[in-house]
Order: C-alpha cells, then sequence, then structure tokens
C-alpha cells in the first residue's frame, strides 16, 4: 500500500556530510508521523528524527545541531541532512511513517534502508 524509498547512502569520512531522501508514494501529510531510523550493527533501532502531526520535529538524543531533518511536500520528501559524521554514525538509516487515523491509524511503514558508513 505505502512504499518509503530511501537514497543517498555511501561511504564518508569523519567529518563529512551526507544528504538522504525518503520519497514516500502518498503525501507526507497523510502521515501522522515520517521521519528517520537508525540500526547500528548490535544495536536497537533507534530515533534520528521525524516530524509529528502539525510539523513537530523530534530529534533523537545528542543529534539535533548535527542532523536536520527538513521536507518538500510537493515532491512527498522528507530529507535528513547529516553533518559532521563521526564513525558511531554508522548504520542502516531506515524511513519511517505511521499512518494516521482515519485512513491507517498508527500502521507503521518502513522503507528497504540505505547503508552509511563513516570511517576513514
Amino acid at each position: 500500500q505505502v512504499q518509503l524509498v530511501e537514497s543517498g547512502g555511501g561511504l564518508v569520512q569523519p567529518g563529512g556530510s551526507l544528504r538522504l531522501s525518503c520519497v514516500a508514494s502518498r503525501s507526507v501529510f497523510s502521515f501522522h508521523g515520517m521521519g528517520w531510523y537508525r540500526q547500528a550493527p548490535g544495536k536497537q533501532r533507534e530515533l534520528v528524527a521525524r516530524f509529528i502531526d502539525g510539523g513537530i520535529t523530534n530529534y533523537g538524543d545528542s543529534l539535533q545541531g548535527r542532523f536536520d531533518i527538513s521536507r518538500d511536500a510537493a515532491k512527498n520528501t522528507v530529507y535528513l541532512q547529516m553533518n559532521n559524521l563521526q564513525p558511531e554514525d554508522t548504520g542502516v538509516y531506515y524511513c519511517h511513517a505511521r499512518g494516521r487515523f482515519p485512513i491507517d491509524t498508527s500502521t507503521d511503514y518502513w522503507g528497504q534502508g540505505t547503508q552509511v558508513t563513516v570511517s576513514s
């Protein structure tokens, strides 16, 4: 029903930057929330940044200031600008969306993930 397609991952040196993109198959406003999670090897998946209904932004611990979430509603796209990347940022980054009432209340959608590797 819903497709989320990520792009923009890759290999970057410490201190470098990447911008991830997530293109949804329907309007970003049709979701209760939309944003990014990541999972490092051996770690639990964690919130990076997301929009909550109404445009409120929510960042994971210690990430605000280096990471910035934005969106282009006309393109059904959410972005994640990542700056000053460090090795501990390495992981698979997943686009996520949660359905809203009454369309598909509390239904979670996930992209396939895009690998981000920070290494010298």
